[in-house]
């Protein structure tokens, strides 16, 4: 599905009512104890928007997702959809609390799956769309915060035709893929409650808070030294000392504060000319080896340095039992070409293989362990680094419905001085969304970068 803001969904007008955890549930779920850790990235992402907030940014932490559903809506089944849901996937009823002697160690807490019930509110009419927009994104804003619990909010717009359902969540307990199974699963759990039925539901799905204790113990054992941290310390090394940013000039003034930041969500090839794209740089390893590829080549096109260095995020759900699992699966690996041998495309694919070929294993190891070790500062900016991701999401269930849908990403504001952009295979093609600083040198040069990555995958074809 398409990533953008909810300002550029066509968030339409009607009834709006809200759920977030009963009262009960969240007074159950903080009596709780649990010893399994959080991951390092949940770590970290709580931690940064813990000191941003100290110094007075207030930065949102949520991602969430809209989709439709058709005719006339129960809103008592839906709610037993969402609650059933909620309560499938462990990470949802499991937060964070501050202890310890220094009050800084964070400490888990897991509600059990039994004790999930969901608190209604109904929020009145909202004729006006803007109204609506700006309403749900304050509510996302605040409630799917990292520094609160419960951290997730779903909302329904009824309408007499039909319902829209909003569902945002801290980052700290879902990913891109945790979210474009969502439509499916809500469908099939509000269908079986309509037909009196028992939802499909093949096994228990694995807990992500699980992964999160297993990837740690693995993490933990990671020392200075490690293969991984080595060649972390030298890749930021060459990056003057800090984690890459975007290779062109954006605009931004040294010494400023983080800039506020915008969303261009814009098409880059139809359904056959994407086919295309993936069956040219199918042998160097696909299209996200052609998107890293022409990166490359425009950077050398538009005077950019020598040597175009990028992270690049790769999942970790590497066993088959984390496939329908909902968290944060996540890892960063460091890519490193040079324009001056991407001289011509093919030469730009054969450098971005061999260099993914080389460190894809690294997004095993969590970048936030590496770069504790490296004495790196990773609560100084909402985003440490400018970033491309691939997702080719066409086999997701349900993927094939979007489009009737309307089902959309969605991603929050943010302010960041980097450039974080999203390659969507989708049915109905490839997207390129991509969120950068709000001056008009980004714009200006984020809109050719855009035009130019469109021509190279049309030039394949």
């Amino acid at each position: 599905m398409r990533i953008t803001d909810i300002q550029a969904c066509e968030v339409r007008p009607g009834r709006l009512v809200e759920w977030t955890l009963s009262p009960a549930a969240v007074k159950a779920a903080v009596r709780t104890e649990d010893a399994r850790p959080p991951a390092y990235i949940q770590e970290m992402h709580i931690r940064r928007a813990k000191r941003l907030r100290d110094k007075g940014l207030f930065v949102p932490t949520w991602i969430g997702i809209v989709f439709d559903m058709r005719g006339p809506l129960d809103l008592d089944v839906l709610q037993e959809a969402l609650r059933a849901w909620t309560a499938r996937h462990e990470t949802l009823r499991s937060g964070f609390r501050w202890a310890g002697e220094s009050g800084d160690e964070l400490r888990r807490f897991t509600l059990d799956a039994g004790e999930v019930a969901l608190h209604r509110e109904d929020a009145g009419d909202f004729p006006d769309g803007g109204e609506l927009s700006r309403h749900l994104e304050n509510r996302f804003h605040t409630v799917a915060d990292a520094l609160r619990w419960p951290n997730l909010i779903y909302a329904a717009v009824l309408r007499g035709d039909s319902t829209s359902v909003y569902m945002a969540f801290d980052h700290s307990n879902v990913d891109a893929y945790s979210l474009f199974r969502l439509p499916a699963d809500v469908h099939e759990l509000y269908t079986a409650g309509l037909e009196g039925r028992s939802p499909e539901e093949p096994a228990p799905v694995a807990s992500y808070v699980d992964f999160c204790e297993l990837e740690r113990a693995d993490a933990d054992r990671v020392v200075d030294g490690h293969p991984a941290v080595s060649h972390w310390r030298e890749f930021i090394q060459r990056c003057g000392g800090q984690l890459p940013g975007f290779p062109l000039d954006l605009g931004l003034t040294a010494g400023e504060p983080p800039a506020r930041q915008r969303v261009l969500c814009e098409p880059l090839a139809g359904p056959s000319e994407a086919a295309a794209f993936e069956a040219y740089c199918r042998p160097y390893g696909g299209s996200l080896a052609g998107v890293l590829a022409a990166t490359a080549r425009i950077v050398g096109e538009l005077g950019g340095p020598q040597v175009y260095r990028t992270v690049v995020p790769f999942h970790t759900r590497t066993k088959s039992r984390w496939s329908e699992s909902v968290g944060w699966y996540v890892g960063g690996v460091p890519v490193e070409v040079e324009t001056d041998l991407c001289r011509t495309f093919p030469d730009a694919l054969r450098t971005v293989r061999a260099e993914l070929k080389a460190h894809r294993a690294l997004a095993s190891v969590p970048m936030n362990r590496v770069l504790s070790l490296l004495g790196a500062d990773q609560t100084t900016d909402p985003d440490l680094f400018s970033a491309v991701s691939y997702i080719d999401t066409r086999a997701i269930p349900g993927a094939d419905q979007w489009s009737e849908q309307r089902a959309h990403g969605l991603i929050r504001p943010s302010h960041s001085d980097q450039v974080f952009m999203w390659v969507n295979r989708l049915p109905d093609g490839l997207w390129l969304t991509s969120r950068f600083p709000d001056t008009d040198v980004a714009d200006k040069v984020m809109r050719l970068y855009t035009e130019r990555l469109r021509d190279h995958i049309t030039s394949t074809v």
